[in-house]
C-alpha cells in the first residue's frame, strides 16, 4: 500500500515540470520582443548601413530565430514526453513532428541547434576577424568544434543504443 502511494506520488510529480515549460514560454516571448526591437532599430539605419553590418544584423536575427526554434522544440516535445500528450485538432495546424520526438531524438536536435547557433556566432566573428584577436578566434573555433564533435558523438551513441527500438 505504501509502495503504491509512493509510486503514484512520483508519477504525478511530472506535473512539476509544467512551470518550467511555462517559464521557457515566457523566455520565448522575450526573444520575440528582442527580435521585433532589433527589426525596428534596423529600419532607420538601413540607408547608411554597410553591407557587412547588415549581414551581422541578419545573423543576429537568425540566431534569435534558431534559439526560438530550440525553445519550441524543448517546450512542446518535453511536455509531450514527460508530462502529457498535447491534444490539438488534426489538420493544418498540427506540427508534423509532434508526438514523434522522443527524449533521445530531442537531445540530438538540441545538440544540432547548438551547433547551428555556434556556427552563426563563429561566422559573425569571422566577419569581424580584423578587429578580433587571433587567440580569441582560435578559442571560438575550438569551442565550436567541441560542440560539433559532441553532437556527432551523441548522435552516434543514440544510433547504437536506440535506433532499433524506434519506429521507422
Amino acid at each position: 500500500m505504501i509502495e503504491r502511494a509512493i509510486e503514484t506520488f512520483l508519477y504525478w510529480s511530472r506535473w512539476l515540470l509544467v512551470p518550467l515549460y511555462m517559464g521557457l514560454t515566457v523566455v520565448l516571448l522575450f526573444f520575440a520582443f528582442k527580435f521585433v526591437q532589433e527589426l525596428i532599430h534596423l529600419v532607420p539605419l538601413l540607408p547608411q548601413m554597410a553591407e557587412a553590418d547588415l549581414v551581422l544584423t541578419a545573423l543576429g536575427m537568425i540566431d534569435l530565430a534558431l534559439v526560438g526554434n530550440l525553445l519550441i522544440m524543448v517546450i512542446l516535445s518535453g511536455y509531450e514526453n514527460f508530462v502529457s500528450r498535447i491534444d490539438v485538432a488534426e489538420g493544418d495546424d498540427k506540427l508534423s513532428w509532434m508526438g514523434k520526438l522522443d527524449a533521445g531524438t530531442l537531445k540530438i536536435k538540441v545538440a544540432a541547434s547548438i551547433v547551428a547557433i555556434s556556427s552563426i556566432h563563429l561566422l559573425k566573428a569571422f566577419v569581424n576577424a580584423l578587429s578580433i584577436p587571433n587567440d580569441k578566434l582560435m578559442w571560438l573555433v575550438i569551442i565550436h568544434l567541441t560542440f560539433v564533435v559532441s553532437a556527432l558523438i551523441l548522435a552516434y551513441v543514440d544510433k547504437l543504443a536506440f535506433a532499433s527500438h524506434r519506429e521507422h
